[in-house]
């Protein structure tokens, strides 16, 4: 177990403030996840909303970072592990570049945009929490807190609704057999990968020993969500990220209790939600649902018409739909490294490959134990999920920014150094940290 930082008696003036701050930015953060969902079957006023949403919710975390400054805080910062934002920044660039030779520049530009929205987005989000911890030492506002809060407060939309109305919040599969929590809003994979990072995020407050009975009701609520949803993939994600924080437990008998439980599910985990039968049995599963052969199909058939740099930023094929004589028509690839190697090439591909290690390298060497934890626990489910859908180099969700936050997460660090001005503003707002200074 590690010990968090404890905190110490904070300056009347700033408790409301912090609150207040805290409430903010866990409703940006959901708001922010609500612009990534399909709220209308019609599909323009599903664009609009989309965009104005995720533009609006950019917009109020810039507002947000103001607002920390003016109470008495310095915006300027510095890097660390500067590999993992530039190489991402680079792999912007290349898409921009690939709207040279891609034959629908509309929608690789829209996918772009966004992912560039969400990469600034994700930066002042980021720098909001930095500000807090460094200028008021002791907050409670804490990155996992917002998250989580912001990810069960969605999810928990989808347990009502499946209740109040199953015909739109479930989707039926295989035929009608099975009924699977996400209906015509989300990709049930895909809200089961947002289940798993909330499960992440609560994970954290068993460190700090608080509220625990409550915390345990909102990990409860997020697995009931992933269950739903009968996604493998987050089956796989939300076990190994309970293998990982079990091991990181000094407590033995609370070890190997939860090593027992964990076991006791597992078998009922890969009977209903590995194996499933009634939708496809084993052989599904070792096809990965179809995937495999169009995988296959993609790199054989796909990839040597444009090897070095793809079709174009999200574009798999010349036309819309990639589809060979053997495999489904598809408009992604269903893997994220797939997707980048059909979009940008072999150069993308490899760009791409080389700022996940860096970023993973990040990961690992954090100096502080919780960071460490938190971004490797967040990083599970998103990796896996990226093995089978969108991912964090697909077409626009929020595992894009998922990932993006993390990389600022790990590279973002306050600038010790200040310029004279900044003396003089801090000495005027903050004296009691001036002259600590």
């Amino acid at each position: 177990m590690f010990t968090l930082t404890t905190s110490y008696k904070r300056p009347a003036d700033h408790q409301r403030f912090l609150s207040q701050m805290g409430v903010l930015l866990a409703i940006i953060f959901f708001i922010k996840l609500g612009g990534f969902f399909t709220w209308s079957e019609n599909v323009a006023i599903t664009r609009v909303v989309k965009v104005f949403s995720r533009l609006m919710m950019t917009g109020a975390i810039i507002w947000v970072y103001r607002k920390i400054i003016e109470r008495g805080a310095i915006g300027s910062f510095g890097w660390q592990h500067q590999l993992s934002p530039f190489l991402y920044a680079a792999y912007l660039t290349l898409g921009l570049i690939s709207f040279l030779w891609s034959t629908a520049v509309g929608y690789s530009a829209l996918q772009w945009f966004m992912d560039v929205e969400s990469f600034v987005f994700a930066y002042y989000f980021i720098a909001c929490f930095i500000l807090l911890e460094n200028y008021f030492p002791g907050n409670q506002v804490k990155l996992y807190n917002v998250m989580g809060n912001a990810v069960l407060l969605m999810i928990s939309i989808f347990l009502v609704g499946m209740f109040i109305a199953p015909e739109a919040f479930y989707r039926m599969t295989h035929g009608g057999e099975e009924a699977r929590l996400g209906g015509f809003f989300m990709n049930p994979n895909e809200l089961g990968m947002l289940a798993a990072v909330g499960v992440s995020c609560f994970i954290f407050n068993y460190y700090t020993g608080k509220r625990m009975v409550w915390n345990t009701i909102r990990i409860l609520l997020l697995m009931w969500a992933i269950v739903m949803t009968g996604s493998r993939s987050t089956t796989i994600g939300a076990l190994l990220i309970a293998f990982f924080h079990i091991r990181q437990s000094s407590n033995t008998k609370l070890k190997y209790a939860m090593y027992a439980g964990a076991f006791m599910v597992i078998p009922l985990a890969i009977e209903k939600m590995v194996v499933k039968e009634n939708a496809g049995g084993l052989e599904e599963v070792m096809s990965m649902t179809g995937r495999l052969p169009f995988w296959t199909a993609l790199i054989t058939e796909g990839l040597p018409q444009e090897p070095l740099f793809g079709f174009g930023f999200m574009r798999i094929a010349y036309k819309d739909f990639f589809q060979s004589v053997h495999t489904y028509a598809g408009q992604m690839t269903h893997n994220t490294f797939i997707q980048v190697l059909m979009n940008l090439g072999f150069v993308g591909f490899t760009l791409v490959l080389f700022q996940v290690v860096f970023t993973i390298r990040g990961f690992v060497q954090q100096f502080s134990k919780e960071k460490q934890l938190f971004t490797i626990g967040v990083f599970i489910p998103i990796l896996i999920n990226s093995l089978t859908e969108f991912g964090i180099f697909g077409e626009t969700n929020y595992g894009i920014l998922f990932y993006q936050v993390l990389i600022f997460y790990i590279s973002l660090t306050i600038n010790k150094h200040k310029s004279p001005a900044q003396k003089i503003f801090l000495r005027k707002r903050r004296p009691e940290l001036f002259a600590s200074e």
